[in-house]
């Protein structure tokens, strides 16, 4: 992109600026306003003391300052003050003007009057300050924790807004949703109806519901003893995406009702809500479709609702559409009609009782290819000319949708299942009931240009948003804190269900390489328990992240691996059955689990260990002859060396599991119940060495005694295959981690990785690579170029042998390709061998037949990368990637390789082209920052491309999802100077309160530090060494 467009964008949700808050709030004393629903004391919520409105009420909240306590009180006080003497100031009472326009004297009375008024407000505001730890309210001084008045906020209409709190109250619950929606893709604009059928809990004059960007035209309120509908007030709170029904007649107890209301809106132009793409069509003309993505708050802008997981209802969904288009919804279609010349109507069956995040629509023009298993018709939807890449697709889900429904004993309750490829998707793909949307790259699998690990890939995206049909559409997290009930148990069972289904894709090593890359992240003190309180929106983005995903379904796994398979297999079976078309929390399933440990084992009390402490546990052990010493702690990445531990109070009861010299095949692995500081574990027989946390199941850190970290160092160099793949990728992960804190010296480390001239797997070269990669980039980045060489030259010497054995083509086993996957790429991006010449060669026959040459699919981002180097190659290479002929996977590729240049230029062309969305699309724009941080210029480029335009990330990903977090962690991580922390800390406490608070900027802020610490500790040593 040459230029920004100066338009200004729609701000989303959380950054509208309600023209209410420009003028001077009123107060209202809520003691004197009849409310059939007054709010319990602990459903008060405070906005930031800038944007809040305050209303004056009954009932409590607690400031945390003596000093607030008075602050408020005295702004109260001021304000009601001001507002009841209002009137005086209209009044001819004070200084009266002469006909000449000069001002008379004050009359005697006047004057008394002010000093009496005036010495009151003194008098009262000195109480207040002097009375220690008294709230004022109009009761009178309260001590701290007492009772103190309610703040309710203003609608826009400047009329008391009814509700307070971020979450909707529980007085009114959605029975159905009668939906009809009619976008029209020429001016971007819908229109929408929605009846939604309601039964009251507890008597109210309100029902409150979410509602976002919306222009409502008209609202109506029926009921079985009403004899017609009745226009009701609504009340708008922009601040909470709230409106308020103001029903005319008491809501009454037991009573069902419906709320008919009439919008229109803008479709989106971010990638959440009802938004609008662009594509190309087989004759490469501009086409546009409209899809959907509601989760976790989206849904609100496109039909009022109520916009929480627990308020499920069914849903009837209709939707108008052009004839030339097509529609798809959850449910499947039951008729068209036609409605106007040219528009027709689409009705789909009546859903089942679901959550409003996951309804899904989408008008369009695709094609699809289908299959019927049990009932269920499995179909999946493309462009018609991409229509060819979706047959594994179609196959996979077919074989994972069988096997869910086997393994959990619950079928799939839908008539179909439709898996959809849209071309603009922000995430990798939604698991909308029956409607599940993906980006391409994600569903496209092509046997020309895609790699073995492009269809691991694909077909795990699928294995997790099939397994959301049970976890998280049939059973749904009550709230967002929850989250990792769904995504940690969907992303455990894609790794499960694939190695039962797909077992030579090799799944697991994936898992294992996202376990180690969580543990990371999940050892900085900013880190959070699974399950986090959260309330605003910014909050709720934020859970979408690792320790949800991978450290949610990393102890599902050590779970699982602890009390086997069958017994952990009929939990969650119970746990599905007794809360189908629910919502739960954690508790749920732990008690699910102990109905069928009966006693055996307190599965809730073991696993809310993992779930409400942040981090994870160090276990040390020391051997003494048959005795083994073993003791846990938190493992923290301390920015004070001295205070790298935390809290005493710290305290797992981890299942660990260990393996010796002596241990016989069937008895293996052993398993023990630390659930204390510190134990000790006997072994039958002394024995030569002993390795714990086996295949690296367990969610923990293992540090050995000196004497047997040197026995395991040698053991992998006499023979490595006495431990397994992940065992030794394990070893390798763990010793780099404990230098990290001080516990293993950096020369130790390097002793073990030298048995990698015997290492065949990809695993442990895999992690051995990530581990020496971090080295090299931080000393890189810091100008050292010829330390950065020597480490590269380090590992060089050995893999050397294995760089030479490698061939250029499509031979091997799956395990052997990722293994010359891996080595090749290292190789190329620094020169060894004859990587490069060899990559070259193959680019320029590539180039010469204008991309008609086929590559080895798994050695094709590296050739790529390798051509791109030139800029006779970086140009072909996009003449390429604009064209419509490659493939999706393909088009990832020469991506991938544009953004490796180290051109300046061409890096700031790529950001600025991908954040305006049309030459590149704004979806690939987190991969493109975090390919152009890798080299010197890039990492540079990226950090002021982000500064430059963070209000434009911000207002397109919006504040706190996956993306920006992407974003923020790829741009800084890499920075270990005083100077960068400073400027990164500037930057965004700069910026708004909700993005300095947000967590993957703290965790930004502290890898700098430990980057920092980390240079100090062991630069020289480095240095020395090599």
């Amino acid at each position: 992109m040459e230029s920004f467009p100066h338009d200004r964008i729609q701000l989303p949700r959380n950054m509208i600026e309600n023209s209410m808050f420009e003028e001077e709030p009123d107060v209202v004393d809520l003691a004197k306003e009849p409310c059939l629903h007054p709010l319990e004391p602990d459903e008060v919520e405070y906005e930031p003391r800038s944007s809040r409105l305050l209303v004056r009420g009954l009932g409590e909240h607690e400031m945390d300052e003596d000093e607030e306590d008075y602050e408020s009180s005295a702004k109260l006080l001021g304000m009601s003050f001001m507002n009841r003497s209002a009137g005086l100031r209209n009044n001819a009472a004070g200084y009266r003007q002469n006909s000449d326009g000069s001002c008379s004297v004050p009359s005697t009375r006047t004057m008394v009057v002010c000093a009496v008024v005036l010495v009151i407000a003194i008098s009262v505001i000195m109480v207040i300050y002097l009375l220690p730890k008294c709230t004022f309210t109009k009761e009178g001084c309260h001590k701290k924790n007492h009772t103190m008045e309610l703040i309710y906020p203003l609608a826009t209409n400047g009329k008391r807004f009814p509700w307070a709190k971020i979450r909707l109250p529980s007085n009114v619950k959605p029975l159905h949703y009668d939906l009809v929606l009619q976008p029209n893709l020429t001016t971007n604009k819908f229109t929408g109806s929605v009846q939604i059928t309601v039964n009251v809990i507890q008597v109210t004059w309100n029902i409150i519901l979410h509602s976002s960007q919306l222009n409502i035209t008209k609202a109506t309120l029926t009921s079985a003893g009403w004899h017609q509908a009745k226009p009701v007030e609504i009340l708008e709170y922009p601040m909470h995406d709230q409106i308020a029904v103001v029903a005319p007649d008491a809501l009454l107890v037991g009573q069902t009702y419906n709320l008919s209301i009439d919008y229109s809106s803008n479709l989106s132009d971010t990638y959440s809500g009802f938004y609008r793409v662009s594509y190309k069509d087989e004759q490469a003309e501009k086409r546009w479709l409209a899809a959907t993505q509601f989760e976790p708050l989206a849904a609100r802008s496109a039909f009022p609702c109520f916009d929480e997981p627990a308020f499920k209802a069914t849903f009837l969904i209709k939707i108008k559409r052009d004839e030339q288009r097509s529609t798809l919804s959850n449910m499947p279609k039951k008729v068209t009609i036609p409605v106007a010349d040219g528009i027709v109507q689409d009705e789909f069956s009546e859903s089942l009782k679901m959550s409003t995040y996951l309804v899904a629509f989408i008008v369009a023009d695709l094609k699809n290819i289908s299959k019927e298993i049990n009932g269920t018709l499995v179909s999946v939807y493309a462009m018609p000319q991409k229509l060819g890449q979706v047959e594994h697709a179609l196959d996979a889900a077919v074989k994972l949708l069988e096997f869910y429904q086997k393994y959990f004993q619950i079928e799939y309750p839908l008539q179909k299942l439709d898996l959809v490829a849209i071309p603009d998707f922000q995430a990798g793909a939604m698991e909308n009931w029956g409607l599940i949307t993906f980006r391409e790259t994600t569903l496209f699998y092509d046997n020309k240009t895609s790699s073995v690990m492009d269809k691991k890939l694909v077909t795990t995206v699928i294995a997790h948003e099939l397994a959301h049909q049970w976890f998280g559409n049939l059973v749904t997290m009550e709230w967002w804190n929850d989250l990792w009930l769904n995504e940690g148990f969907a992303t455990f069972m894609e790794y499960f269900a694939m190695e039962k289904t797909f077992p030579e894709l090799l799944a697991d090593e994936e898992f294992l390489k996202l376990r180690f890359k969580t543990m990371m992240k999940d050892s900085l003190n900013v880190s959070r328990p699974i399950s986090s309180a959260v309330q605003s929106s910014e909050q709720i983005e934020e859970m979408f992240d690792a320790l949800s995903y991978i450290k949610g379904a990393s102890i599902l796994l050590m779970l699982q691996k602890y009390i086997k398979n069958d017994i952990f297999q009929a939990g969650l079976q119970n746990y599905l059955y007794d809360h189908s078309y629910g919502s739960t929390r954690s508790d749920d399933l732990w008690d699910s689990m102990n109905k069928i440990t009966n006693g055996t084992l307190d599965v809730k009390k073991l696993m809310k260990t993992w779930i409400l402490q942040k981090g994870f546990p160090l276990v040390t052990v020391k051997r003494k002859g048959k005795s083994l010493y073993i003791q846990q702690e938190r493992f923290l990445r301390s920015v004070e060396s001295e205070n790298w531990t935390s809290d005493a109070s710290y305290l797992w009861h981890i299942p660990l599991s260990y393996t010796t010299s002596g241990c016989i095949s069937f008895l293996c692995p052993y398993a023990y119940l630390l659930d204390q500081k510190s134990a000790t574990i006997e072994l039958q027989e002394e024995v030569e060495w002993v390795k714990f946390n086996v295949d690296m199941d367990g969610y923990y850190v293992v540090h050995y005694a000196e004497g047997d970290w040197q026995i395991l160092i040698d053991l992998l160099k006499r023979e490595p295959t006495a431990l397994s793949a992940n065992d030794r990728a394990h070893l390798i992960n763990n010793i780099f981690s404990l230098v990290g804190i001080g516990k293993v010296s950096l020369l130790k480390a390097f002793d073990l990785i030298d048995y990698l001239v015997k290492e065949n797997h990809s695993a442990p070269i895999t992690q051995a690579l990530f581990q020496m990669n971090l080295i090299y980039h931080l000393i890189d980045k810091r100008g050292m170029q010829d330390l950065a060489a020597r480490v590269v030259g380090r590992v060089g010497k050995l893999l050397g042998s294995k760089i030479d054995e490698q061939t250029w083509t499509e031979n091997g086993t799956l395990s052997e390709k990722e293994f010359r996957s891996t080595v090749l790429a290292f190789a190329c991006s620094h020169h060894l061998g004859n990587c490069s010449t060899t990559a070259t060669e193959l680019f320029n026959k590539w180039k010469n037949s204008n991309g008609t040459q086929s590559l080895p699919t798994d050695v094709m981002k590296t050739v790529f990368t390798t051509g791109a180097k030139t800029d006779d190659g970086w140009k072909f290479l996009l003449s390429m990637y604009m064209s419509s002929d490659p493939e999706a996977e393909e088009k990832h590729k020469m991506l991938e390789a544009l953004a490796s240049t180290e051109d300046v230029r061409k890096l700031i062309w790529l950001m600025q082209r991908s954040l305006e969305g049309d030459v590149i699309r704004a979806q690939e724009l987190s991969h493109i920052i975090t390919t152009v941080s890798q080299s010197v210029p890039g990492h540079l480029l990226a950090w002021d491309f982000v500064k430059e335009n963070w209000e434009k990330l911000i207002r397109k990903f919006h504040l706190g999802s996956y993306t920006i977090q992407n974003i923020v962690t790829a741009s800084t991580f890499q920075f270990s100077t005083e100077a960068h922390l400073r400027e990164v800390k500037a930057f965004f406490e700069s910026k708004s309160e909700e993005t300095s608070q947000l967590r993957c900027v703290k965790e930004a802020i502290e890898t700098i530090q430990l980057n920092i610490q980390w240079m100090e500790t062991n630069l020289a040593k480095l240095q020395q060494w090599l």
